[in-house]
């Protein structure tokens, strides 16, 4: 699985690297058929903030994609990886019942 992770308006360290690729270890399981991970975090201009949008590339070709708005980062990732994990594994059982 290739994981791409960017900033918009935002410039992601070592730091926020190593703590996406340890809270995406919940999605081990999915790496015979999730391709691809691109995540991208946006800084929000007006307040205070992040969105995080994260599009999952499946191998039959299905792009998934889901979003997360946040105050701190690390709480946001958390969450985004959740709802990665739930998204991951709602398509595995739709292939596996097709």
């Amino acid at each position: 699985m290739n994981i791409t992770f960017r900033g918009i308006g935002y410039t992601p360290n070592d730091e926020d690297r190593a703590f996406l690729d340890k809270k995406l270890q919940k999605i081990a399981f999915a790496e015979d058929y999730l391709h691809d991970l691109d995540i991208a975090v946006k800084k929000e201009a007006k307040g205070i903030g992040f969105h995080i949008d994260a599009v999952l590339h499946f191998v039959w070709r299905k792009e998934k994609v889901v979003s997360e708005d946040c105050y701190e980062l690390y709480e946001g990732i958390e969450k985004l990886a959740d709802k990665i994990q739930s998204v991951a594994k709602k398509e595995k059982e739709i292939m596996k019942d097709n």
